[in-house]
């Protein structure tokens, strides 16, 4: 393997360093007060996205986007990690990959225009009563003529205030519920206008503040045999592919913040003096930047090397599952460490840092626990030997 980036790939890290310090560090502390991002704010940043070629920078170029290949997406998502990620999620959007799915119809409705800028989307899962457990979902889509109802409710949907469409998840079969066997799923395109179609607010988050989420209720909502998203029953094999992306993007914006952690505490270490000379040159600090450093590159090179695998056609779920795992709990350890280095500095909000530390904790949660990561990972070492 070449470790070395291409001069396109330094390129796509300078421009992206450069976009975040210049349009997204300045709002930081406007969002961590206020809870919200100001829709003019969010207008001017996707302008300013559009225009610096960074949005929708996941898509292959066949739809209008950057056509990025997976290690260079990394090495993108790692540089607007370091901002706060209603700023960067919200504003530099990137569709979900799932859509490319869809037909030529399916594409000229949904995915050019959120390329362009015109329409964004929303995955809806979570249940209350289903998290990890995507079997447990209740959300049903039943039969009806040529079409389909749909029934149930979401939550923790991201961004579903201000979405244009659902892109939804829900039971197509079988409608035993004590039926053991893994239930047909099928995924669905659903305009947040379609009769039916409520969003709530959802609930308030100590992580990511001014990244909203929704509870997102279907109430007889009918759709036509267009808004089928892929084959029927199919909805659990789209997933999957949808959740390994995200997997190695939440491992990616991990190592960002991780890293803007540590380069404030080198810096802190280096200049702030206690008992007459640098606090870096003391063993008990030192040896944290070590450990630091040390954990933080082992983290990047397994998210960089299962990105490469990804390229090649060759990364296994154990592969995501593992970068995910790593990034995000290399992120709260930094966090933690780089609070303890600047003593009680660090948890004034004068400084990121306490923003970082309370934002790694949902890490370890969402698109797939700690738990379920470990889960997967174990599952790859026993099943080839029956166990």
């Amino acid at each position: 393997m070449d470790f070395e980036l291409t001069d396109e790939q330094r390129s796509i890290v300078e421009v992206s360093r450069a976009f975040v310090e210049r349009e997204l560090y300045p709002h930081e502390q406007e969002v961590e007060r206020t809870g919200v991002v100001r829709p003019d704010l969010l207008a001017e940043i996707r302008r300013k996205a559009i225009a610096a070629g960074l949005y929708a920078a996941n898509m292959p170029e066949e739809v209008g986007g950057a056509g990025l290949d997976t290690v260079s997406q990394v090495l993108f998502e790692k540089e607007l990690g370091k901002a706060s990620y209603a700023l960067h999620y919200t504003g530099v959007l990137r569709p979900s990959n799932i859509l490319l799915a869809g037909t030529a119809d399916q594409r000229e409705r949904y995915l050019l225009p959120c390329v362009r800028g015109e329409k964004t989307d929303c995955l809806a899962m979570t249940e209350p009563g289903a998290g990890s457990d995507v079997r447990a979902i209740r959300t049903r889509a039943i039969r009806d003529g040529d079409g389909w109802v749909i029934r149930g409710s979401k939550h923790f949907i991201s961004h579903a205030d201000e979405a244009d469409f659902v892109i939804l998840l829900a039971r197509t079969g079988p409608q035993d519920q004590d039926d053991e066997r893994r239930p047909a799923m099928s995924i669905f395109l659903v305009d947040a206008d379609t009769p039916g179609v409520a969003v709530h607010d959802g609930y308030r988050n100590v992580s990511h503040r001014g990244y909203t989420n929704s509870i997102v209720d279907f109430d007889d909502v009918r759709v036509g045999p267009d808004a089928l998203l892929g084959e029927e029953g199919t909805g659990f094999e789209l997933a999957g592919t949808w959740l390994s992306a995200t997997r190695l993007q939440v491992a990616a914006t991990c190592l960002g913040r991780a890293e803007r952690a540590l380069d404030l505490s080198v810096s802190y270490a280096a200049t702030r003096e206690q008992f007459g000379q640098p606090i870096g040159r003391f063993q008990g600090v030192g040896f944290k930047l070590a450990d630091m450093a040390l954990e933080l590159r082992a983290a990047e090179l397994l998210t960089l090397h299962t990105a490469w695998k990804h390229d090649q056609g060759t990364a296994t779920d154990a592969d995501y599952a593992m970068a995910k795992l790593k990034a995000s709990e290399v992120l709260a350890m930094v966090a933690d460490e780089a609070i303890q280095i600047h003593g009680g500095m660090g948890l004034m909000d004068e400084l990121p840092l306490e923003r970082i530390w309370r934002d790694a904790r949902i890490e370890r949660i969402w698109d797939g626990t700690s738990e379920i990561q470990r889960h997967i990972i174990s599952r790859s070492l026993l099943r080839p030997l029956g166990a």
